[in-house]
């Protein structure tokens, strides 16, 4: 009983992290039609923030809210800087700029800081958690509950405030919602900074359970929440969020429950179930109805 509870703790906490990541790449693709291949990066800022400032001595909960700040202001730094410049090219002109972005940040880290990874203890978390009779894992359960948390309280904003609403309307209809008086320069800000603020609150569940930073931090997880964004149906942010639980669910299980003999394939038989999803579906699962016509 108590394995079960921890898988499913463990699963939960990963695909929570997984959703968190491939909202905040499915909330600018739904405006500006861009794949932030550099969204990863935004992750690894925040390890590096919660690096250096618990370095300095800052004690950790402000640690926490810096890094996640930090991430947010690197993610409107991108669109005002990189991204903005471009709006109006194609998609394959967006695409190659936020490659290049990601490449330069990496070789960035790598050159300023270090090739090699860095320690991050963020130890305010027990190592295990009593729930009742069962023990799970501190850091997973914190994780868990952090992730479903902040999708309800993103949920709340995206539904009842005039800012989230007007992204949801955008994110429907670009051009449409300009003709309807939306200020678009701003929609699309708050839409940055939503998205990087989602990624440093992933960033700091990923190196709490890594407890490490280095500069390709961001792009294992990033490239499967950008597949969970896929699968889900980039069009749909109930549907991305969906299948980043699936996702976390589905490579948990694999690592619990396949044979020692071929436990190394896990990846592998991952990424052979999530194509096999997308022939059938090469739309995503939960994509809206005019997008799987």
């Amino acid at each position: 009983m108590t394995n079960a509870v921890q898988d499913i703790v463990n699963a939960l906490g990963l695909g929570g992290t997984y959703a968190l990541l491939a909202l905040g790449l499915a909330l600018v693709f739904s405006i500006l039609g861009l794949i932030n291949f550099a969204y990863g990066e935004l992750m690894t800022v925040t390890g590096y923030i919660l690096f250096f400032a618990l370095g300095a001595g800052i004690t950790t909960p402000l640690v926490i809210v810096l890094a996640i700040a930090g991430a947010g202001a690197a993610s409107i730094a991108m669109e005002r800087v990189v991204f903005r410049p471009f709006r109006n090219a194609d998609a394959t002109t967006l695409l190659l700029t936020s490659f290049a972005l990601s490449v330069g940040l990496q070789t960035l880290f790598q050159t300023s800081i270090s090739a090699n990874a860095k320690g991050v203890d963020l130890n305010f978390i027990p190592g295990v958690i009593n729930v009742g009779r069962i023990r799970v894992g501190g850091i997973q359960l914190v994780a868990t509950a952090t992730s479903l948390v902040v999708l309800v309280c993103l949920g709340v904003f995206l539904l009842r405030t005039t800012l989230g609403v007007s992204i949801r309307a955008t994110a429907e209809n670009f051009d449409v919602a300009r003709l309807m008086g939306i200020r678009a320069n701003r929609v699309i800000l708050a839409s940055f900074l939503v998205s990087g603020l989602l990624a440093g609150i992933a960033g700091v569940l990923w190196v709490m359970q890594r407890a490490s930073v280095d500069p390709l931090l961001g792009a294992a997880p990033v490239l499967k929440a950008f597949v969970a964004a896929i699968v889900g149906g980039l069009g749909s942010l109930r549907g991305v969020v969906v299948a980043g639980f699936l996702l976390g669910f589905l490579e948990t299980f694999l690592q619990t429950y396949l044979p020692g003999s071929v436990s190394g394939y896990r990846d592998a038989m991952l990424w052979v179930i999530l194509i096999g999803v997308l022939l059938l579906r090469p739309q995503g699962l939960f994509a809206p109805a005019a997008e799987r016509a």
